[in-house]
């Protein structure tokens, strides 16, 4: 038995503004346990804006070094065909969906082993430390950064590459002066995306790196240490200002997938 296409249409539109509507007083019942004054007072606080501060720096740090090793993997797994490619590809959406709380414990028992204690001992400290938060973030973001350029690199016509190699240029050559270039929007989105990805990670940063007010604190530790200590106030600023973030972030995505379409 079918719906009658008036009903149709309008349970569908009805599913939608309930979902909007959702959101919406999420957002609402949020802003009003905080007022004006008192949010203008938490942002410009000096622990709010270390945790600011912070959080873009390493989201930012580890978001180049995803995407340094996610653009070659991604070409690799878009146009090379080897064996056990499969499971490779499958793998690597492994932390995707893993939690990231998981994610996190697997960083801090290898760095309870022999070989992690060496490589901290003769590298730099991550236990409870930024270098922590930063590798925390690129282990979460990487493989999604990876999935996302493999889209990009998917969409562009192999044929473009087969008539650069025609006119004399080399592999290396027909990547950078060619794919690069036709995936720009490609890359700059991901980018955009994993950087989003790394500033809410939570997880696997609290369980390597801590939650140290002042040391460790990124806006996500910085919701976790208000409730904790019951601020319900501090946490929500925190929380409307990574709400900030995402919106500019959705925007640039949105800006950028016009530009495309045009």
């Amino acid at each position: 038995m079918y719906f009658s296409d008036r009903a149709f249409k309008t349970g569908a539109f009805g599913l939608l503004i309930s979902l909007f509507l959702y959101f919406i007083i999420l957002l609402v019942c949020g802003a009003a346990t905080v007022g004006l004054q008192r949010f203008t007072a938490i942002l410009f606080s000096e622990k709010i804006l270390f945790a600011i501060k912070l959080s873009i720096f390493t989201a930012t740090v580890s978001t180049i070094l995803s995407m340094i090793v996610a653009v070659p993997a991604s070409f690799a797994l878009s146009r090379f065909q080897f064996r056990g490619k499969g499971i490779i590809d499958t793998l690597l959406d492994v932390p995707i969906i893993l939690s990231p709380i998981a994610i996190g414990a697997m960083l801090l028992i290898f760095f309870n082993t022999a070989t992690g204690r060496t490589v901290e001992k003769f590298t730099i400290p991550f236990v409870f430390e930024v270098p922590g938060i930063i590798l925390a973030q690129f282990t979460v973001v990487c493989a999604l950064a990876v999935r996302l350029l493999k889209s990009t690199f998917d969409s562009i016509d192999t044929r473009y590459e087969k008539v650069s190699r025609t006119l004399g240029l080399s592999s290396s050559a027909t990547f950078f002066r060619v794919l690069l270039p036709l995936a720009k929007n490609g890359l700059i989105a991901s980018a955009i995306l994993t950087w989003a990805r790394a500033i809410g990670e939570f997880g696997a940063t609290v369980t390597l790196a801590g939650a140290m007010p002042m040391k460790t604190e990124t806006l996500p530790v910085a919701i976790y240490l208000s409730f904790a200590n019951a601020d319900i106030e501090r946490a929500m600023a925190v929380v409307f200002i990574l709400v900030a973030m995402a919106l500019a972030v959705l925007l640039l995505i949105r800006k950028l997938t016009a530009e495309k379409t045009t």
